[in-house]
């Protein structure tokens, strides 16, 4: 079995590395390195970290700003070299086959590039987190079986990308679609990078699997609370990353056109909701006219390198 990478980018995470490194150790398959990014904890996860006393395979790396999940993730890959490479969140925990499993997967596609299992919902694990990441015909992505009996998602699947929670990603394809030394756009900052990158693998040629053998689970804490329980900045950036993820991968042409009035309609509905329930959105527009001239200079790259037109 082919070796792997960890990598885990914590902010405040005391309350969940411990576990999630538990889990990590207890793999069945060969873990070379974890490294771990500190995106400039105020609590004791660092103290935890250190305290498990991991010997020379554990790297920590402490930022002393926080460099978002995307930025954090691109220092921690660019620690590795190993063929395969899992991102996982510390609020993840995983069954110790899941890096078998997805490995396993993998090595039997070749052109799959990524892999994720069944995240099951930490505070009812008979329902699904995610089986991968789907995308709508407004070009809304989503968690598959989100919320869904686990019994329902038992057969494996090509999805359209997976996860950033716990997601398994060949070293051939980060290599193949990184972009100005990226593999994460880091201009997302945090939510929808695990989008982009999908989109980016299929434009490459690239396909993901999902692995119902490969059992893990994810505690969403800001879940309990609902959408507002989500720090504003947080909301701002999941908001204008999707603008982003669109400028940068969309292909335009005539099977585009019957897409429109729909696309229309789902972002004038979601325009008038933020007017009347979270207007501190609309913040982020200058930085989306900001940025546009550097998506779009990503996007022409993104497209030229393409294998094939990308097809829902």
């Amino acid at each position: 079995m082919s070796e792997a990478s960890v990598c885990i980018v914590t902010y405040n995470s005391a309350d969940d590395i411990e576990d999630c490194l538990h889990a990590v150790l207890r793999q069945s398959s060969p873990v070379r390195r974890i490294v771990i990014v500190d995106n400039a904890s105020c609590d004791d996860t660092c103290a935890r970290i250190a305290a498990l006393d991991l010997g020379p395979r554990l790297t920590l790396l402490r930022n002393r700003v926080n460099n978002g999940f995307a930025g954090g993730q691109n220092q921690a890959i660019a620690q590795t070299d190993t063929p395969y490479v899992l991102v996982l969140n510390p609020d993840v925990r995983l069954h110790e086959h899941y890096l078998r499993e997805t490995i396993a997967e993998l090595e039997r596609q070749p052109r799959a590039g990524s892999a994720c299992g069944q995240l099951l919902a930490g505070a009812d694990p008979q329902r699904m987190d995610s089986a991968g990441l789907g995308l709508r015909a407004t070009r809304q992505a989503y968690d598959l079986g989100a919320g869904e009996p686990a019994s329902q998602w038992q057969a494996p699947l090509d999805v359209f990308g997976v996860s950033g929670a716990a997601a398994v990603y060949k070293r051939a394809m980060i290599e193949a679609i990184a972009e100005e030394r990226q593999f994460f756009d880091e201009d997302f900052f945090a939510y929808k990078e695990d989008v982009d990158a999908a989109w980016r693998a299929r434009h490459a040629g690239w396909t993901a699997r999902y692995v119902p053998a490969a059992r893990a689970w994810h505690h969403r804490g800001w879940k309990k609370g609902g959408r507002r329980a989500m720090p504003l900045f947080v909301r701002r950036h999941s908001y204008q990353n999707r603008f982003f993820v669109l400028i940068k991968n969309e292909r335009l042409g005539w099977h585009w056109l019957w897409r429109l009035p729909l696309l229309a309609a789902a972002e004038l509905a979601k325009l008038g909701y933020i007017l009347l329930r979270e207007p501190g959105l609309l913040a982020c527009w200058p930085v989306i006219l900001r940025l546009l001239p550097r998506m779009l200079r990503k996007r022409r790259a993104i497209l030229k390198r393409a294998a094939a037109p990308f097809r829902q």
